[in-house]
């Protein structure tokens, strides 16, 4: 079992920045994938990045490039998502999950992550 806590969100005028926290705890591999998604109301929950937990390797979704920045910190077991120049459409729950066992790249799928964090509400006013 893995357990994810987000921690960080809240509310900011348009173009601000917030950074979001993921606290890992439990049977973490040092092969897993932390990815960030979000979910506004009413839609789908989509993709916005992730990064292994070795290695440099990151993805981003096309509408948070140049934006938002992925990081880790190993010793804390923790992923941040540094997110500046927000816009009021970036509001929505942010959830970080665990892929256990991620393909070279870290995915994009929602079904790949088996472990999910409770979320975290990010509120962007215009």
């Amino acid at each position: 079992q893995v357990q994810l806590v987000e921690s960080g969100g809240g509310l900011v005028q348009a173009g601000g920045s917030l950074r979001l926290s993921c606290a890992a705890s439990g049977r973490t591999s040092s092969r897993a994938a932390l990815g960030w998604f979000r979910q506004a109301p009413g839609k789908d929950r989509h993709f916005v990045a992730a990064v292994k937990w070795t290695g440099s390797s990151t993805v981003y979704a096309d509408s948070v490039k140049g934006r938002f920045t992925i990081s880790r910190d190993n010793a804390k077991n923790t992923v941040y998502l540094q997110m500046n120049s927000l816009k009021p459409e970036d509001t929505a729950v942010y959830y970080c999950a665990a892929d256990t066992d991620p393909r070279v790249s870290p995915g994009t799928i929602v079904s790949l992550y088996e472990y999910w964090g409770q979320g975290t509400q990010v509120t962007v006013s215009s």
